[in-house]
């Protein structure tokens, strides 16, 4: 390996981000928390539909996020704030007020959602190191 090359992005000491993907990070868990708010109005209102609806939402914002940062962490920020959002949804009120029913559509929401957060965290734009091709001989 050269010395300008700069290496696995493994052995770079670790940063703190940039004031405008830390606000990046903030709005897009704000944007989370949102869909999962219009989710649970949705898939209650239309049970097959609205629940296909409110899942194809979530993924949009999960792998939007990602691809709008250019990393992993833009898909995970929309991830926690619709899963924080979720499971203060799911608590009772003391008037006996509750946004999910004991239906399978909320529980295919729950656990739909909590699904397509980690496929879209996994499979979203990851950070490519800069450089040159990998290939030898170039």
């Amino acid at each position: 390996m050269s010395k300008d090359a700069p290496g696995s992005l493994l052995t770079q000491p670790l940063r703190a981000p940039s004031a405008g993907r830390a606000v990046a990070y903030v709005g897009l868990f704000l944007l989370g928390a949102v869909v999962a708010f219009a989710g649970t109005l949705v898939q209650g209102g239309w049970f097959p539909g609205g629940l296909l609806l409110a899942l194809a939402g979530a993924a949009g914002a999960f792998l939007g996020g990602s691809y709008a940062t250019g990393g992993r962490g833009g898909a995970v920020a929309p991830a926690a704030g619709w899963i924080v959002a979720v499971i203060l949804l799911t608590t009772a009120r003391p008037e006996g007020d509750f946004f999910f029913g004991a239906g399978a559509g909320s529980y295919l929401f729950l656990l739909g959602g909590m699904a397509v957060a980690v496929i879209c965290a996994t499979l979203g734009a990851g950070r490519q190191p800069g450089g040159g091709s990998a290939r030898l001989g170039k």
